[in-house]
């Protein structure tokens, strides 16, 4: 496995601390990142997912605790936007420029607004996808907010 990615790089070019940290990426796993936090012997809700989805058919990126489930109205709303709905894999590859399971939130080929779930800023390190399925970086969560340009939201349902 790759140590290096669009994801570390971008983290690196941006003077982001960070750590490299590797799991056995189980491709069967009902919840990838309650898979990932089991593997990883961390809290689900330290362990954040990257969601790609569409408010009012513009695509955006979501950041969130793998033990939750975001709400589509308060994702609408954060994007000041009226419905929101979960992109379809095929697309979310596509604009990301990763896998499934390996989508992180830096380094995509398409840079599209992003918003992480505010109550993770209270956590010292989080976990977030480095851009390959069974590679998660680990750092601040104001850094990944700072490195993202995003929006601290309440998100989750």
């Amino acid at each position: 496995m790759s140590r290096t990615t669009r994801a570390t790089q971008v983290l690196t070019q941006a003077g982001i601390a960070f750590t490299i940290h590797t799991y056995d990426y189980d491709p069967n796993a009902e919840r990838v990142g309650l898979q990932a936090a089991e593997a990883l012997g961390e809290e689900p809700h330290r362990v954040l997912k990257t969601l790609m989805a569409e408010v009012d058919g513009k695509p955006v990126c979501v950041v969130v605790p793998s033990d939750r489930e975001v709400s589509m109205k308060k994702l609408a709303g954060t994007f000041g936007g009226k419905s929101a709905n979960m992109m379809k894999p095929t697309d979310a590859e596509r604009l990301t420029g990763y896998h499934v399971g390996g989508i992180s939130p830096f380094g995509q080929k398409k840079i599209v607004p992003t918003a992480i779930e505010e109550t993770a800023l209270a956590e010292p390190l989080v976990y977030i996808n480095g851009g390959q399925r069974g590679l998660q970086v680990r750092l601040d969560p104001k850094d990944a907010l700072k490195a993202l340009k995003a929006t601290a939201a309440a998100l989750i349902a």
